[in-house]
Order: C-alpha cells, then sequence, then structure tokens
C-alpha cells in the first residue's frame, strides 16, 4: 500500500517538495546577501533594538520587500495549498472518476487502504511544515537579531515552531474529510480555503484564553519594554485604585489627533501620570511561547483526528 500511495500521490510530493526547495534556496540566497550587506553597512552592535540601527533595519526591509512579501503570505497560503491539493483530491478525485469502485473490491479492505493513505500522506506533511519552519528559525535572525518577535507576531508564530506542521496537517484533514462528503474535487478544494481562513481568525481570537494573562502596572507610559509580548487588553487606574476603561472627570483635555500625529494624545496620557493615574497592562509574556506552541497544536491535531474519523466513517459506510 505504501508503494500505492508513492505512486499515486507523487505528483503532489514532488511539487511540494520542489516548492521547499526553491523557497529554501530564496531564503538561503537573501540571508547570504543580508548578511553581507550588515557586514558592510552596519554600525556597531547592529542589527539589535539600538536607535542607531533603525537605518539598518529600513533599508533591510526594502531591500527584501519581495521576500518579506513571500513570507507574509505563507502562514495562510501554504496550509490551504496542502488541504487543496493534497487532501481534497484524495477522495474526491476516486470518486469523480469513479476508480473507487476498482480499488476498493481488491484484496486489501477499504478502511486499511484509507489508514495507510492517511498516515503516510499526513506524515508528509508534517515533515514538511517541520521542514518550513526549520528553515524559517534559520533564515529570521539575519534581519532581526536583537528584535526578534517570534510570539507577538501572530504571522510569524504561525510560521516557527511546531505551528507549520499542526496547520498543514489540519488543511490536510479537512480537505480529506471534505473530499468524502462532496465526492468532489473543487468543492472540497473552496471548502479547505474557507475552512483554514476561518479557523486561523478563530484561533487567532481564543489564544488569549490559553493562559492567564500577566498584569503590570505602568507609570509614565503606556508601552510595554519587551515588543514580543501578547497584549490582550489595558486600562487605566485611578488614583482610588478603580480601573476604568476611559478616565472621566480626571481634569485632563484631551484633543483629536490630526494624521499620524500623536501629540495631543501623548499630552493627555502624560496629564494623567501627572494626576497619579496608572495605566494597567494585560499581556502574555514571550515566555509562554512553546505552551501557546504546544497549546494550539494539540487543538489542531485533535481537531484534524476529528475530521479524518468523519473521513473514515463517511467512506467506510458508503464505499459506492
Amino acid at each position: 500500500m505504501i508503494w500505492v500511495t508513492w505512486r499515486q500521490h507523487r505528483a503532489q510530493i514532488l511539487v511540494t517538495a520542489g516548492f521547499l526547495a526553491l523557497l529554501g534556496a530564496l531564503l538561503l540566497v537573501s540571508a547570504v546577501e543580508a548578511h553581507r550587506y550588515v557586514a558592510g553597512h552596519a554600525p556597531p552592535g547592529c542589527p539589535g533594538p539600538a536607535v542607531a540601527c533603525g537605518e539598518l533595519s529600513v533599508a533591510l526591509g526594502q531591500r527584501y520587500d519581495a521576500v518579506y512579501s513571500v513570507f507574509g503570505w505563507m502562514p495562510l497560503v501554504a496550509p490551504a495549498l496542502i488541504g487543496a491539493f493534497w487532501g481534497a483530491p484524495l477522495l474526491g478525485r476516486e470518486y469523480e472518476r469513479g476508480t473507487h469502485r476498482l480499488a476498493w473490491t481488491q484484496a486489501v479492505p477499504v478502511r486499511r487502504w484509507l489508514t495507510v493513505k492517511l498516515a503516510v500522506l499526513g506524515a508528509a506533511v508534517v515533515a514538511g511544515g517541520l521542514l518550513l519552519s526549520l528553515m524559517v528559525s534559520l533564515w529570521r535572525p539575519v534581519f532581526r537579531e536583537g528584535i526578534d518577535s517570534t510570539f507577538g507576531n501572530i504571522g510569524v508564530f504561525n510560521m516557527v515552531g511546531v505551528q507549520p506542521a499542526a496547520w498543514w496537517l489540519y488543511a490536510f484533514a479537512l480537505g480529506t474529510a471534505a473530499g468524502a462528503l462532496f465526492r468532489r474535487t473543487l468543492p472540497a478544494m473552496a471548502l479547505v480555503v474557507a475552512g483554514v481562513t476561518v479557523t486561523m481568525f478563530t484561533l487567532f481570537q481564543v489564544s488569549d484564553h490559553y493562559a492567564e494573562p500577566a498584569r503590570a502596572e505602568l507609570s509614565g507610559t503606556v508601552l510595554l519594554d519587551d515588543p514580543d509580548t501578547r497584549l490582550v487588553s489595558a486600562a487605566w487606574v485611578e488614583p482610588s485604585g478603580r480601573e476604568v476603561a476611559e478616565p472621566s472627570g480626571s481634569g485632563c483635555p484631551r484633543r483629536a489627533d490630526v494624521g499620524q500625529s500623536s501629540r495631543h494624545t501623548e499630552a493627555w496620557q502624560a496629564c494623567l501620570f501627572d494626576r497619579g493615574y496608572r495605566y494597567a497592562v494585560y499581556y502574555h509574556p514571550p515566555s509562554r511561547f512553546w505552551r501557546f506552541q504546544w497549546t494550539e497544536a494539540g487543538i489542531l491535531a485533535l481537531a484534524s483526528a476529528a475530521l479524518c474519523g468523519v473521513a473514515v466513517r463517511r467512506t467506510v459506510r458508503r464505499p459506492g
């Protein structure tokens, strides 16, 4: 069955391997070239969080804008493609072509036929996702050393650690289940794209609840020192200790800012701090990176198992 699986799905496997090789070459070339550029243009201590590194960061952003654009779409596009071209055709194409009548009347039972395919192809997409994560993890420090944001930036978070593998597996399972239900490839592909998008947005909304947020009270500023934190909510703390969303009766006038200027808002905040107000921030620190990684991966793995169960049940109960 493993050999049959390879023969039937070698096109997807080889195309995906070629895509990963091409992406790896792109990241490698850009990283080597960027490393040389940094060595020749960066002030001492850069790249890093120092103010003097700002111009270097902007120059790198402009120089590698195309690479950044590819990277920015990857968290959504990559799993959608896996679900559409690995999962959706797995059963949808068999039904469309009528080949299931031949495949499932041979010596191999339907349940075993499907179990082997799900196991082999599922392992392949997990390996591909982990390889993508490794390439991105090696590539980003060249550009973001000292100022990297792998936890606070949800796009980057979904491209490192175990997240690519979890998302690829989920998309594959979703496509397989959709193919079993619709018995058509194109509707299954459309459902995968919509399902991955909705799931990603939903998990982003509920991720704040993976752990109890930490709390910090700030005075003189409304920004946390570490830019890699995930902000959950914030409130003003009156001199009496009561938290309010919007201070009233503080005696500090607030004027609307024009354009990109924040001068009036900053003046209003400074007035509140002078009158004894503090700023309470609820957030998740970067130290929770792996806790969030494994929590979200566990959710996606359970969903993948459930979707595979739906596909197997649907196929076994209605094989014809």
